[in-house]
């Protein structure tokens, strides 16, 4: 009983409300997570490029984080400098996705379209 009630709290998010989803994880090592898609166009250099944007909603924050959502595009930016594949963590979809989206803004896209 005391190791279920340890998972539980373990579990609790910070809000307090729980989606039944996050109940199927039995260990915090599996990493559950829900996956968000999003989509965005970047007008660089007269080109088009799309980008698509995974956020995974984690059960519980992983191991050394504090958020819970984490955000990654599915392209590098700045491919001739020191490319780097656009993410962020944050606290709600809104802060994962809008630190992925800073970067996908402030970076040249410099691949092929």
């Amino acid at each position: 009983m005391r190791s279920l009630l340890r998972r539980a709290s373990a579990n609790f998010e910070y809000r307090g409300v729980r989606l039944d989803w996050q109940y199927a994880q039995s260990e915090p090592a599996e990493q559950l997570a829900q996956l968000h898609f999003f989509t965005m166009k970047k007008l660089d250099q007269g080109r088009e490029i799309e980008f698509r944007i995974t956020i995974r909603e984690f059960a519980v924050a992983p191991k050394g984080h504090h958020g819970r959502f984490f955000a990654q595009a599915d392209k590098q930016v700045n491919q001739k400098t020191a490319g780097f594949v656009p993410s962020g963590w944050g606290d709600s979809v809104l802060k994962a996705l809008s630190d992925c989206l800073r970067l996908i803004r402030e970076f040249p896209y410099e691949g092929e379209a």
